[in-house]
């Protein structure tokens, strides 16, 4: 299946804007995550389709998938 994932913020830093991909079946949200070397502590909020989702969200063929790190402020 193909999905398109998009990073923000520091996780594109050294990685992509981005960046359609080609998974097998059954891939979760959060094994996308791994295979960046991103630190799951490290995301904020995970995005399928513009709706909220989970690590454990199984992908679907034409998915839009956005990665968002934790922000910080004060």
């Amino acid at each position: 299946m193909r999905i398109q994932v998009k990073l923000f913020a520091f996780f594109r830093k050294g990685r992509f804007i981005k960046e359609d991909r080609e998974l097998p079946e059954g891939s979760t949200a959060g094994e996308v995550v791994d295979s960046l070397d991103i630190d799951r502590e490290e995301v904020g909020v995970l995005m399928c389709n513009s709706r909220h989702c989970g690590f454990d969200t199984i992908l679907q063929d034409g998915d839009i998938y956005a990665i968002f790190p934790v922000i910080g402020g004060g």
